[in-house]
Parts: structure tokens; C-alpha cells; sequence
């Protein structure tokens, strides 16, 4: 385990940072060249589309996931009836890879036989909702596919947080009357750091390597739309046998997975030397 952490994870990631600062394009090459990727890298108007793309997609994605996910683990916790059934509903989702989900959302979402085509079979034939053909609305697809396939794993592990609160607590507050919202918002959100911390790594996680739910859903489109740094990381490295491009651009998703995995993890040893 010690030899592929270092070899594979370690080692690879050492090998491609170092690559993106040559000028390697079909093969790789030490023909050391600087800056000059990243300086065309962020000239290019490609990979900022795809940076705005990201960072709309994953505040919005990050913030949604957390709140439907506690909300539906608040409501799950109420001791409900046919909660297993409830809970592997809302699970089920996850189970689908990106590229299913991708290819039933661009169902749903399509003109032809999908939401709109429904409506306007109701009556409503003015009715006009064309996401995947609008760059201004084209980001609203990939979040509400993005968050029906996660939300309910974030469901999951806040569920398995509430279900870990001492019974006291809640005995208290019934005692001392503070009502059930202000219970969740002043008491039980503070006791769930540790949970809402790790939802966050995950989530964060899957919103920067976001490639497979582009592909399948809008292709990049309408026209760079919809583009993403994996995506761009692929066509450069593959479709335009541009290694160097490519190693720069996966240099920096590098950089932003070590940005949100550093401070987690010195979060969480803080903590153990307070236990």
C-alpha cells in the first residue's frame, strides 16, 4: 500500500506537475520551456469559460447539496413510516454513474418528448424550456442533475449525524421549551461540524474532477457553454495531443484538490489532539 501511494498517487503527481512546465505535445518531452502553459493556459479564453463554469457550478452545487441533504435527513429523523424505503429511494440516485444520470436528465430536459413537450400536452403550447440549448441556462441542467445524483449521499451521512446526538439533548430543549428550529439551527448544526466537514471534502471533490455528467449531458455545449477543467484537461491531453496544456491544466485542479484536502485534514488532527 506504502509503494502505490508513493508510486502511483505520489510519484504520477510529481511526474505531471513537473511535464507541465515543458513543451511536450503527442509524447512527453523535458524540453523545459517555464511558465509559458500556464501563461497560455489562463489566456485562454476556453479555460476561463470553464473556471466561471466551475465556480457557478459548485458554489450552487455545494450550498444545495448540504441544505436539501440535511433537510431530508431532518425529516427522515422524525421516525417515520417506510423510512428504509424512503432512505433507498433518496439513495438510489447515487448508485447511477455520472453518465447515466446524464443521459436521463438529457431526457427529461429534452424539447422533444421531455418536460416541455409535456407541458405543452397539457394545454400550455406556449410553454418554452430549452435549458440544454441556452448558454445562460444550460449551468441550471448540470446542477439539478448534479445534485438529484448527490444529495442523496450528503442525505445519508447527515442522517447518520443526527442519529449519533445524544437523546439528552433533545430531552433538554423540550424541558427548557426552545422550539424544534432553533433545537436544529443553534444546538445540532454546532454538534455537526465533523459531519458538515466531510460532506463538504466529498462534495468538493466531485464538483473539481466534474467531467463525466458534461460529457454525457451537454457535450461541452451550446459552444464552450458548458465547459469544464476535466474537459478541457481530456481534449488537450487526447483529441489535441497537447500533453503540455493538458499537465498545466491538471496542475492546477491539482492544486485546487490539495487547496480543500490540506485544510480538512489539518482540521481533523486538531481535533484529535483536543480529544
Amino acid at each position: 500500500m506504502i509503494l502505490t501511494a508513493l508510486v502511483v498517487f505520489i510519484g504520477c503527481s510529481l511526474w505531471t506537475v513537473v511535464h507541465s512546465f515543458t513543451n511536450s505535445r503527442l509524447l512527453p518531452r523535458l524540453d523545459f520551456v517555464g511558465l509559458a502553459q500556464y501563461e497560455r493556459l489562463w489566456s485562454t479564453p476556453r479555460w476561463q469559460v470553464s473556471i466561471e463554469n466551475l465556480a457557478i457550478y459548485g458554489i450552487c452545487a455545494l450550498v444545495l447539496t448540504l441544505a436539501i441533504g440535511f433537510l431530508l435527513a431532518v425529516l427522515l429523523d422524525q421516525k417515520i413510516r417506510f423510512e428504509d424505503g424512503f432512505r433507498t429511494i433518496i439513495l438510489f440516485p447515487y448508485a447511477l454513474s455520472f453518465i447515466v444520470t446524464g443521459v436521463v436528465w438529457q431526457w427529461i430536459l429534452n424539447p422533444d418528448f421531455g418536460l416541455q413537450h409535456i407541458v405543452r400536452g397539457m394545454g400550455f403550447s406556449g410553454f418554452s424550456f430549452d435549458p440544454l440549448n441556452d448558454p445562460n441556462l444550460v449551468i441550471l441542467a448540470l446542477l439539478a442533475a448534479g445534485i438529484w445524483q448527490g444529495a442523496g449521499l450528503t442525505t445519508v451521512i447527515m442522517l447518520a449525524g443526527l442519529r449519533g446526538i445524544d437523546e439528552d439533548v433533545w430531552k433538554a430543549s423540550r424541558v427548557d421549551g426552545i422550539p424544534a428550529w432553533k433545537t436544529y439551527l443553534f444546538i445540532i448544526l454546532p454538534m455537526m461540524k465533523p459531519v458538515f466537514a466531510t460532506c463538504v471534502v466529498l462534495i468538493s471533490a466531485g464538483i473539481i474532477k466534474l467531467y463525466d455528467l458534461v460529457v454525457a449531458l451537454t457535450r461541452g455545449g451550446p459552444g464552450i457553454a458548458s465547459e469544464v477543467p476535466a474537459k478541457y484537461v481530456y481534449d488537450y491531453m487526447f483529441g489535441n495531443q497537447n500533453l503540455g496544456q493538458g499537465f498545466a491544466a491538471s496542475t492546477m485542479m491539482l492544486a485546487a484538490v490539495l487547496a480543500i484536502i490540506i485544510p480538512f485534514a489539518l482540521f481533523r488532527m486538531g481535533r484529535k489532539r483536543h480529544v
